[in-house]
């Protein structure tokens, strides 16, 4: 245990050396700093590379020296230049899909080991790679069919040693959050230990490139309807679990809105299609991209909306899809109370509290951004007013809605940077209401009595097989008790140490309370 925290101050020291040596920490304001901290920051202005230049123009370098699990961090900033700022932000960029790759013979190796014979024996061309992020890099490959056709192909590589990388850093933001909620009690509001554990869940999945392969096919297959997105096709044969083949997508990136402009495409379209598209996979189907980066985006030539990387992938049941549908609405429709309503019902705020009063907290938030368009809010101050309201009604953080709220604002943020005057609320209107409609209206009504005369008949059918297997538990019961109930002889000799243990404790409890007394009498 102090090996384990004597590594986790080291790391939590080197974390800090560097951003402090790439004069990142001298970008933070003092005034907003806690007055603990304010000295530490005055300390890591002399720490500072005097040729650090742009600080701003250091933060990635500062995250990849760092690791993949401060990368992931840097490319959710990347998309809130109204958070952090429109420098930083374009900084923050690169850590999306332009990082140093790991080397073609590296590659090539991780490519013969997985599928146990030569690289040209899989792939008829090999390229060196074209994109490279935290967990993975890409390559242009080509296959050739049986019938003598040439296919391209994109070919993700996971990056060595990124699982022992990411473990590690798991493993400290575990042991740091843990002594946050042993020592703070607003550490124990925000849930920090399931906070980690949820995003840990989800990027060690992404590290095996097999499950990643599952999420491309489940995607397309709930997506095929779907005219304005497409999702590339798996190739199962040449993917693995350091190794995943999909379809080449020649397309833009969301990223270079000149380039979509010049091509001919409408980046307020694209922006709708971005917003409209998380929508439909988050409320429709229940499961959605979580990691809707620009680096993860493409326009193609049809300017359908292109959707790669399925390496995080979010899921929600029917209760929290119905949660996401009536507070999109209540702030579409301004119905503040029934938004309240919705938050009590589903047990986010705790009944001790008064709806009326959330109810207008919820009117405090929604007022002042509703019908603005996207270049007129500013969400550095509107999750700054959430927090002070989760906190006011003593709202405990969701597991289940982290993904989704992470993802909601890099959404956003994807959508502002195409199209500055987006208006979230009517954009989500028409995908919100054929939801209800859908759900909550005339026909979701049938549907749920249909499903749930389809769960009635499941319970008939196997009630025979219950009452049975009911019978024999009380039968089995009826002969162990006949006689007065038998331990087993372990059982016995397991009880008789516990109470021996016991009973010594007790013991010298009573006499160290002895003494005690003795010793106050004597003196």
């Amino acid at each position: 245990m102090i090996f384990l925290l004597v590594a986790d101050a080291w790391r939590l020291a080197r974390a800090g050396y560097v951003l402090a040596r790439e004069g990142v920490l001298s970008l933070v304001s003092p005034a907003a700093a806690p007055p603990l901290a304010r000295p530490l920051l005055d300390i890591s202005k002399l720490i500072a590379r005097k040729d650090a230049g742009d600080r701003r123009a250091r933060f990635s370098a500062a995250l990849s020296r760092l690791g993949p699990s401060y990368v992931k961090l840097g490319q959710f900033l990347a998309t809130r230049p109204d958070v952090v700022g429109a420098s930083v932000a374009r900084d923050l960029e690169v850590l999306q899909d332009r990082m140093p790759p790991f080397g073609q013979a590296v590659a090539e190796a991780t490519v013969a080991d997985t599928f146990e014979r030569p690289v040209k024996d899989v792939f008829a061309v090999f390229g060196p790679a074209v994109a490279a992020a935290s967990i993975a890099e890409v390559h242009k490959a080509e296959v050739i069919e049986p019938d003598g056709e040439r296919r391209v192909v994109a070919v993700k590589v996971l990056r060595p040693g990124v699982n022992r990388r990411f473990a590690s850093d798991m493993g400290t933001f575990r042991r740091i959050a843990a002594f946050a909620e042993h020592n703070f009690a607003e550490a124990r509001r925000l849930r920090l230990e399931t906070v980690v554990d949820t995003l840990a869940r989800s990027v060690s999945m992404e590290m095996d490139l097999r499950l990643e392969a599952a999420a491309y096919a489940e995607l397309a297959e709930n997506t095929q309807d779907d005219p304005e997105v497409h999702v590339p096709r798996v190739d199962w044969d040449r993917s693995g679990r350091e190794v995943l083949t999909t379809e080449w997508i020649d397309g833009i990136k969301l990223s270079d809105k000149e380039a979509i402009i010049a091509a001919g495409h409408d980046p307020k379209e694209i922006a709708r299609i971005v917003m409209q598209t998380f929508l439909r996979q988050a409320m429709r189907d229940g499961f959605f991209h979580a990691d809707m980066h620009p680096g993860n985006l493409f326009v193609d030539a049809q300017g359908r909306l292109v959707v790669v990387d399925c390496g995080i992938m979010g899921r929600l049941g029917v209760k929290e899809r119905r949660f996401l549908a009536e507070i999109l609405y209540g702030f579409i429709t301004r119905n503040w109370r029934r938004t309240a309503e919705v938050h009590f019902e589903a047990g986010y705020v705790p009944f001790h509290h008064s709806v009326d009063d959330f109810a207008l907290a919820i009117r405090a938030i929604g007022e002042p951004i509703h019908s603005r368009t996207a270049d007129q809010i500013s969400m550095a101050r509107l999750l700054a007013l959430l927090l002070e309201v989760t906190a006011l009604f003593d709202m405990q953080t969701r597991p289940e809605l982290l993904l989704l709220q992470k993802t909601m604002v890099v959404v956003e943020g994807v959508a502002r940077s195409l199209d500055p005057q987006l208006d979230m609320w009517r954009t989500a209107k028409p995908v919100v209401e054929d939801w209800i409609a859908g759900n909550l209206g005339p026909i979701g009504q049938l549907k749920r009595a249909g499903s749930g005369l389809g769960e009635m008949g499941h319970f008939a059918a196997t009630l025979p097989g219950l009452l049975t297997r009911t019978a024999r538990v009380v039968e089995q019961l009826d002969e162990a008790t006949r006689d007065g109930i038998r331990l087993s002889p372990g059982s016995l000799e397991g009880i008789g140490r516990a109470e021996a243990k016991r009973a010594f404790w007790g013991n010298l409890a009573l006499w160290v309370i002895a003494a005690a007394l003795l010793g106050i009498w004597l003196g």
